[in-house]
């Protein structure tokens, strides 16, 4: 067993130099199939993590995936509370992330205790969480959704439940007008699809007048209000494909562009301008926590086996009923 360093643990992350002749990615998959290992990798990772990974998806299909492997240790390459939930999922299973830094803005927007005022002062309510929180927050919660199955578990309830939904006040929106529900929603959001341009992609249109415009539920109204399409990554990434269309916007995270582009490489992708994008030089969006995931990081994590993911056994196990929940009505239900 490998000890961990207190270097490692002031910076979060394995830091140990690494040969600049060595083939990462090789490397990675000899210790993977070594060690019983799997890498799991959000669409939103830079392109070469998902490369080398054994399934790279959005949060539903992860969550699914980590369920079912019968691999002794996951490596999740992506923010936080993936890793918790891979951890919860897979109790018996050691859970590592490339770096502990890698947090979410969203999942920071709701804390646990502020949830439970918020729940105490509105007794008879449903809570409904998306996944990207805390596993404090889940464990609050009766059901966790992502946004490829909140409509799906939404409608799974009776007409007049009383609901809260939390913590993306931007999905509930939609979920709420594509369902005809006034569920009460925690005012929370993602920094990174919260900062799109509405005006750079009309610019975008006019650039580009073929162009069908992509967003995720996470953007705010209006830049929901020109899309061709709205859906969770992984919808969006479907649609790409099938859609006739040869050109897309696309207003979500910028690293599923590398996915597209491998599986459409006959049509052309072009990211949506955050509202910095001419201050910083970038006309794409980047999740800087996402990015925090790199091949030199992935590579240190699966030979030292760290850093790994604890979650509090009694957490845990009031977390695990509404994840199972989402699991079971999503399979039911598809």
């Amino acid at each position: 067993m490998v000890e961990v360093k207190n270097s490692w643990k002031e910076k979060g992350y394995v830091d140990e130099p690494v040969s600049a002749d060595l083939d990462l990615s090789a490397e990675i998959r000899r210790m993977c199939k070594e060690k019983n290992a799997v890498v799991l990798a959000h669409y939103y990772t830079e392109g070469a993590v998902q490369d080398v990974a054994d399934f790279v998806g959005d949060s539903l299909a992860l969550a699914q995936w980590a369920a079912k492997t019968d691999a002794d240790i996951i490596v999740m390459c992506g923010v936080h509370f993936m890793g918790e939930t891979n951890k919860i999922l897979c109790p018996d299973k050691k859970v590592l992330v490339c770096d502990l830094n890698a947090g979410c803005s969203l999942a920071d927007s709701c804390d646990a205790n502020d949830l439970k005022v918020f729940m105490d002062e509105h007794p008879g309510y449903k809570v409904v969480s998306y996944v990207n929180t805390t596993a404090a927050v889940k464990a609050l919660t009766d059901v966790v959704v992502t946004s490829s199955n909140a409509k799906l578990v939404i409608d799974s309830f009776p007409e007049d439940e009383k609901l809260i939904f939390g913590p993306d006040k931007n999905l509930g929106n939609y979920i709420n007008s594509v369902t005809g529900r006034n569920m009460l929603l925690w005012n929370g959001g993602c920094h990174v699809h919260g900062q799109f341009s509405l005006e750079g992609i009309l610019q975008l249109k006019k650039e580009h007048p073929a162009a069908k415009v992509l967003v995720h539920p996470e953007c705010p109204a209006p830049i929901q209000a020109i899309a061709d399409r709205i859906g969770s990554t992984a919808g969006l990434l479907k649609f790409a494909i099938e859609d006739e269309a040869t050109e897309f916007i696309v207003a979500t995270e910028s690293g599923i562009l590398h996915q597209m582009t491998r599986s459409c490489p006959d049509k052309q992708f072009y990211p949506a301008p955050p509202e910095t994008s001419e201050a910083i030089g970038c006309q794409c969006n980047e999740c800087a926590f996402m990015r925090l995931n790199t091949l030199k990081k992935l590579y240190n994590t699966l030979k030292y086996e760290w850093p790994e993911i604890i979650v509090d056994e009694a957490v845990a196990e009031k977390a695990i009923k509404p994840i199972n929940k989402m699991l079971e009505i999503s399979k039911a239900l598809k």
